[in-house]
């Protein structure tokens, strides 16, 4: 006599015998509701204790509506037959509702009305599985950056957006299937047509191959146009899009590195405890968080001229941030720390002078660097100087202040260990002659 598997490996079979039904796969806590009167709301409920079936679709005995589960393939837009955005009203405004999601990738729908209260429903299919809830906050952010209203009546998103609470389960909310009992295919002038399955079937395939939505620009999405978090004031949820809107874009052009990667390090340090709930970044694991975040961001292949030395440029960043005013947001600070003054100058706490000031060092090792590889770096301090003036146009008062990278006294060691006189890395060869060089001026 066969038995059934113990109920941790236990799965439900789907019957999946109708190619319409399988566009909407997550069949569980899924809504039925009798056949209601002509354009009457219908009395909604929801079934837990088994999944909903194909046959059971067809049956026909009640209205059928379904959720969304972890990952999804598509979304709705539901836009009632009174919302100012309905074609009758507004003929214009599902046009401009698409143009706000092509940033997203989403380029092309699916127009259906919901019932005989005549309200449209606006599928946007795409081919990869996206996480609902991020495409959610996605899609909802900017549709409100543009200036739409996502209110029950008026316009609603399916997936919803919705808050994460541990001690309880949120399901996301349901929608009704297509094509049932007064539910048409529109055509593109939001006429009705007396469509059947195939040609439904056909239109989402097609609006599948022109829709691409992407993780990566979705989570862009996210952060570029979000403006409250549950844990941050009014402030400080301004100041953390504001770095959001310098780092996302990532690199358009060259010399940028110092300004994104400062972004970067200035965001980790306040922020990464809250945005990857995890323990305050610093130290190491701040360092390859920078490293991490701005790797992946647009046209670092492309632009970004210091990748050879990323890894120093965001352990330079990482120590200004450090020592400046800043500290993680919600975090007491020790009493003990003293952050009044950094490792390079009193100003530190300003982050445009952290940038003025790490540009400058960065040049200026350039400039060395160029010197040694041409066999030019002059022996005395004083003809370095004016090496760097004339050539390089370096300020006196710039060289005063890191004269940690030029100047004899700091660059000359004693010759057993030549590697560890600069702050840059050099062959032992080069680093051989150059403390030949220094040994002249003295």
């Amino acid at each position: 006599m066969p038995t059934l598997p113990n109920s941790p490996s236990f799965r439900y079979v789907p019957d999946r015998t109708e190619a319409l039904l399988s566009l909407f796969p997550h069949r569980f806590n899924f809504l039925y509701a009798e056949h209601p009167i002509p354009r009457a709301t219908p009395e909604w409920r929801t079934e837990n204790r088994h999944p909903l079936s194909d046959r059971l679709i067809r049956q026909g005995a009640y209205v059928y509506g379904v959720r969304f589960g972890k990952l999804t393939r598509y979304a709705m837009l539901d836009i009632d037959a009174g919302s100012i955005y309905h074609p009758q009203r507004d003929r214009f405004a599902i046009d401009r509702i698409m143009a706000a999601l092509e940033p997203l990738g989403i380029v092309a729908h699916l127009a259906v009305t919901s019932s005989y209260s005549a309200g449209v429903h606006l599928y946007l299919p795409f081919e990869q599985p996206q996480k609902s809830w991020e495409l959610a906050a996605a899609i909802s952010s900017v549709l409100e950056s543009a200036g739409f209203k996502i209110e029950p009546g008026i316009l609603e998103l399916y997936p919803n957006p919705r808050s994460w609470d541990p001690e309880t389960t949120t399901l996301y909310n349901g929608h009704r299937l297509p094509l049932q009992a007064g539910s048409y295919l529109l055509t593109a002038d939001y006429n009705l047509t007396n469509a059947n399955d195939d040609l439904f079937c056909q239109r989402w395939q097609f609006c599948t191959l022109k829709n691409d939505v992407q993780t990566a620009v979705l989570k862009r999405a996210i952060r570029r146009t979000r403006r409250k978090h549950e844990r941050l004031s009014h402030r400080a949820s301004k100041f953390l899009n504001d770095l959001n809107c310098c780092i996302d874009l990532g690199w358009s052009g060259h010399g940028q590195t110092n300004l994104i990667l400062g972004r970067i390090a200035l965001r980790s340090y306040v922020f990464g405890h809250i945005l990857k709930k995890m323990a305050p970044l610093e130290g190491d694991r701040l360092i390859a968080d920078i490293v991490a975040t701005a790797m992946q961001l647009p046209g670092y292949r492309d632009w970004c001229r210091h990748q050879h030395e990323i890894w120093r440029r965001a352990e330079d960043w990482a120590r200004c941030v450090e020592n400046s005013r800043y500290w993680h947001c919600g975090v007491p600070k020790p009493e003990s720390v003293d952050t009044t003054e950094s490792e390079v100058g009193p100003e530190c706490g300003n982050t445009w002078n952290l940038f003025q000031q790490l540009q400058a060092r960065s040049r200026l090792r350039d400039a060395i660097a160029d010197l040694l590889n041409r066999e030019a770096l002059p022996a005395t301090a004083r003809d370095r100087f004016c090496a760097l003036v004339t050539r390089y146009q370096f300020s006196g008062s710039t060289l005063y202040h890191h004269r940690d990278l030029w100047h004899p006294d700091c660059l000359w060691i004693p010759p057993r260990t030549p590697l560890t006189f600069l702050s840059f890395p050099v062959s032992p060869a080069l680093g051989a002659r150059l403390n030949r060089r220094a040994l002249q001026a003295y």
